[in-house]
């Protein structure tokens, strides 16, 4: 028996001993009646109070970096003790030295995993990193738990040679994607066997419990021997980003880093979730700095609740930035801001730009509303970009998903002087709200590695900071007499000048490009309508032009001429085989080599990759648009010109 098997074993048969003398994590309800607010809910809880308990399942040293599976305590819950299984890694060069490093708590998101590679890649930045498995799953070098080994866990089969050890939530049920419970519900605070409580409670809630999980990790990185205890920090994406918010309210985190997530879960349908649990609930209790990542098109962050949460932190020391296009994810200037973050709050190492101040004018004298740009000057300015979009929903919700998603924002290019930028914002319609932010790309000292959203690599020489979303109503717009001056076109793209600022790409190295311009009333197609486009490349290839998940392959010939590309509804297939329906409706378009073409939900199907990889140098387009027949020219001309 291997010495991980042997030790689980032990585990097990000392939890009858132990379990009955520890004391329960959390005090009982009163009277039987749960917490109704944030002070109730968290109320009897000290991070500190118990013993951690650490196990060391797995060290090794990797680059300079010392690297360990653990696991540590949680609580005792319903009688049955708890543990966290995590990934801790810091540089070597601190060993046996008197030196203290800041710490960070790293959270995954929904069905990710801890990885080591936040942990290493943050140790070479000089920072000590616990990078938690709360759903369980752990990436490491010859520590792989995926849902299969979280599985065998589950059901202690300790002889299977793929059993490893993770984290254990006892007598209730932390885990997410899969729960260990099938009825398992993450979010909710109803009752069950595996709750807590046995009344509605928000302490049944898997977010509560993986909050309180997330503060233990800060207990267990202030006992390290190489972490300074005044220096933690917090950071995480998605699910990780609102248990960021969730944790954040502990006084001993000193800078937090929330990315797509924290806050937006505002309309639960549980009025106790809600007062509780829900995110503008934490975010009143946030007083350290903190930066929110929050890409323009994310479902799960959205960015119209980002005012409402920078108006709730009682921190008055807070930035955000904002990729616009973007849903989920990002590039390496939007995702260094979280290293830059806790460059400057936790080692005083970086000198953070001041937020993007702008001055947004309705009244003026052609209708034609202004705005101003006055960027922080400290650091070089590399660009300044304004993004607006007439596609914002007052209080959008979970179910608004598809507006978030698939919005476009219109790329306004300013004009600089003496330290201004200012830009014109046409708008094609006052029927519609104006939403508007602007972005100031400064440049590095020097280039700064990381681990992003999904553990890749990246290197960035530039960083991006946002001003704060500006939202203006159809009310504001109609009375301060704004015109609407954008007419619809047929031309979707010209491909000139500053275009690739209106599409968008999460591979900036590679050529492939998307865009939401479809999305927009101001290029919906007219019926009839054929999508055209010139092309031209110096090899024979093969362009697939992609619509929300049904492709067009195009033979693309090759040589000095410009070849033309004319496309109907019907050229377009998914990967069941089926043609597009029509135009309508349509929210995305991509130009690229080769995509995988993916099933249905429910689908047997497999993944399919259609194209192949490019050959040569990069193709250029031409005069992407709706090209209609003659017959029908005359009658989608004046619809375009009675448009409002």
């Amino acid at each position: 028996m291997n010495f991980i098997k042997l030790l689980s074993v032990f585990t097990l048969m000392g939890c009858s001993v132990v379990f009955g003398a520890d004391a329960e994590t959390l005090p009982p309800l009163q009277a039987g009646r749960s917490p109704q607010n944030f002070e109730q809910m968290w109320a009897g809880f000290d991070p500190r109070a118990e013993p951690l308990e650490v196990e060391t399942l797995k060290e090794w040293e990797e680059d300079g970096v010392v690297l360990r599976i653990v696991r540590f305590r949680i609580g005792v819950f319903k009688g049955k003790k708890a543990t966290l299984a995590a990934i801790y890694g810091f540089p070597k060069s601190v060993v046996g030295t008197n030196k203290r490093l800041p710490g960070l708590v790293q959270i995954h998101g929904g069905g990710q995993y801890a990885d080591y590679k936040a942990c290493l890649l943050n140790a070479k930045q000089g920072y000590a990193t616990v990078s938690i498995a709360w759903a369980g799953r752990i990436s490491a070098p010859d520590y792989r738990v995926s849902p299969a080994e979280v599985k065998l866990f589950w059901d202690g089969k300790t002889d299977d040679p793929a059993y490893k050890l993770t984290t254990d939530w006892g007598a209730v049920d932390g885990y997410h994607a899969p729960g260990r419970n099938p009825g398992n519900q993450f979010p909710s605070t109803k009752p069950a066997a595996w709750t807590l409580d046995t009344v509605e409670s928000p302490r049944n809630s898997g977010w509560f419990l993986c909050a309180l999980a997330a503060r233990r990790a800060l207990t267990f990185l202030e006992q390290q021997p190489e972490v300074d205890p005044d220096r933690l920090g917090v950071y995480g994406h998605s699910m990780g980003g609102k248990l960021t918010v969730m944790t954040s309210v502990d006084p001993r985190v000193k800078a937090a880093a929330p990315s797509c997530g924290g806050i937006s879960d505002r309309d639960n349908d549980s009025p106790l979730f809600r007062s509780t649990i829900g995110d503008d609930v934490s975010l009143k209790k946030i007083s350290c700095p903190i930066v929110f990542l929050s890409p323009a098109n994310d479902f799960h962050g959205r960015i119209g609740d980002l005012p409402a949460a920078v108006n709730e932190i009682s921190s008055r020391e807070w930035r955000v930035t904002c990729s616009p296009h973007h849903n989920h994810q990002d590039t390496d200037e939007f995702e260094v801001a979280t290293l830059l973050w806790f460059d400057r709050h936790l080692k005083n190492a970086f000198d953070f730009p001041k937020t993007p101040e702008t001055d947004l004018k309705l009244e003026t004298s052609d209708g034609v509303p202004l705005i101003t740009v006055q960027p922080d000057s400290s650091k070089k300015i590399v660009a300044v970009d304004i993004f607006y979009t007439q596609q914002g929903k007052a209080g959008e919700t979970r179910f608004d998903r598809e507006i978030t998603m698939h919005r476009f924002w219109h790329h306004a290019t300013p004009t600089e002087s003496e330290g201004r930028w200012t830009a014109r914002l046409p708008v094609h319609s006052i029927d519609k709200p104006l939403w508007v932010y602007a972005n100031v790309r400064y440049q590095l000292d020097s280039p700064v590695t990381g681990a992003g959203y999904y553990y890749g690599t990246y290197t960035a020489e530039t960083f991006n900071l946002s001003s704060l979303l500006q939202m203006v109503t159809s009310d504001e717009l109609k009375s301060a007499k704004v015109r609407a001056t954008l007419k619809p076109s047929l031309m979707i793209e010209s491909f000139e000048n500053d275009w690739e600022k209106e599409w968008f790409t999460y591979r900036p190295s590679e050529w492939a490009r998307t865009t939401h311009k479809i999305n927009d009333d101001l290029w919906k197609a007219p019926e009839q309508a054929q999508l055209a486009m010139k092309i031209r490349a110096a090899d024979a290839n093969q362009l697939v032009v992609l619509i929300d998940g049904y492709a067009a392959e195009v033979n693309v010939i090759g040589g000095e001429q410009w070849q033309e590309v004319v496309l109907s509804p019907q050229d377009f297939q998914n990967l069941e085989g089926e043609s597009l329906p029509g135009w309508q409706n349509i929210k995305q378009l991509k130009l690229s080599p080769a995509e995988r073409l993916r099933p249905k939900r429910g689908s047997k199907k497999k993944a399919r990759i259609v194209g192949k990889n490019w050959r040569g140098t990069n193709p250029e387009f031409r005069d992407l648009r709706w090209q209609l027949p003659d017959a029908f020219k005359k009658d989608a001309q004046s619809s375009i010109l009675d448009f409002k």
